[in-house]
């Protein structure tokens, strides 16, 4: 549900018992944490372009100046990476109070929200995306892990319950897996559509280590079967068809046709950026070597790729080759890692394009230092280890 994917202030310390919560370390009496964004100058570059005063994140190349709760998502994590701890609440206040109809505690956030048909600014298509739900969910949690906030804890557990409840079905031969939304995926009683990148996989250990709900585990597995199982050949789809008789089956029915492009992209960042202790890593990585053959024989990513054939038709956007970045480092091909610097800095990724941005952001932020992924999915941004 992205282009190419609400907190009350209620008594929520007393609901992390009733939520059962998650068993994450460290954490103790609420304390004030500095409004640092400076510790991340590409942090402040991409609040000053693309977040409102309000904490609301604006695609600005739409016609609409759109907002999806992905960029929702995305902003509370960089905010946490750069410790600016006000910008994060301004963020998720914003998101609570426009995508969850003023509780997030109840609703899962509206996905798209922008100018109507009729002029008025709202939301436009109330369903969820559960890849924005698990990024928030997340940042959350880690928050309160890191700024020893129980009530960002409260709020990560509710909303992971309710994605567990309402963005997840029991698909014969994965298990338990998760849905892009709770509604609008399940084309035929047998058939589903889902989409790789929704599901980091360092996300879903975080989930499966440190949140008490037993599906979490589950869903963790499903993930990479469904990562691996969608890309035969190693390139990953968009969106991809899992039919019960016959398996993974190519999306040709959908806008994409089978092609693995802005979404997809996000699959190989997130396998990048793995902790080398991850145990899902090296099957993983394995799995999508060819995309790295592909950049290495060409010189460029796709900007998309028939999952099938392998066949592109042209070169992507410079926001895919910082995306690359900490994949190909990953792979140890350090020629190909040059490559692609050498084209970012001969061809920079576009000032104005909210998606590129973020997807460097989150790259160059990783290969930078300002943060690590554990081995359990916990966040390790440098402040918190200087």
């Amino acid at each position: 549900m992205t282009v190419a994917s609400c907190m009350s202030r209620r008594h929520v310390l007393r609901l992390l018992h009733l939520a059962g919560g998650f068993a994450l370390p460290g954490l103790g009496l609420a304390a004030d944490a500095p409004a640092s964004g400076a510790l991340w100058p590409a942090w402040n570059s991409f609040r000053a372009q693309f977040v409102s005063e309000g904490g609301r994140v604006i695609d600005s190349g739409s016609t609409r100046s759109q907002t999806f709760s992905e960029g929702q998502g995305y902003a509370l994590f960089f905010a946490l990476v750069a410790n600016d701890r006000a910008g994060f609440e301004k963020i998720l206040r914003w998101t609570e109070d426009n995508l969850c109809q003023g509780d997030i505690t109840a609703h899962l956030p509206a996905w798209l929200w922008g100018k109507k048909d009729d002029n008025d600014w709202g939301v436009i298509d109330s369903n969820s995306a559960s890849d924005a739900d698990l990024w928030i969910a997340y940042s959350l949690g880690e928050a309160g892990r890191l700024w020893k906030d129980r009530r960002y804890q409260a709020l990560s557990s509710l909303l992971g319950a309710r994605v567990l409840r309402e963005e997840t079905a029991d698909l014969p031969g994965l298990g338990l897996s998760l849905l892009p939304a709770p509604k609008g995926f399940t084309p035929a009683p047998d058939r589903w559509r889902l989409n790789p990148s929704y599901m980091p996989l360092q996300l879903m250990r975080w989930f499966a280590q440190y949140g008490r709900e037993p599906g979490w585990k589950p869903l963790l597995a499903s993930a990479l079967k469904i990562t691996i199982g969608s890309a035969p050949k190693g390139f990953v789809p968009d969106w991809v068809i899992y039919d019960a008789r016959q398996g993974f089956v190519p999306d040709v029915g959908g806008e994409e046709k089978g092609q693995g492009a802005y979404n997809a992209i996000r699959v190989y960042l997130w396998a990048g950026m793995l902790h080398p202790d991850t145990p899902e890593r090296k099957a993983l990585l394995q799995a999508l070597l060819p995309m790295a053959h592909y950049v290495r024989d060409q010189g460029y990513p796709p900007e998309s790729i028939d999952i099938a054939s392998g066949q592109a038709a042209r070169s992507g956007p410079s926001g895919f080759s910082a995306a690359l970045l900490p994949f190909l480092e990953a792979q140890k091909d350090e020629a190909t890692l040059q490559t692609q610097l050498t084209r970012l800095q001969a061809r920079p990724v576009r000032a104005d394009a909210y998606y590129e941005q973020a997807l460097g952001l989150f790259a160059l932020g990783w290969r930078d230092g300002f943060y690590r992924f554990g081995a359990d999915g916990r966040l390790l941004p440098r402040w918190s280890r200087e």
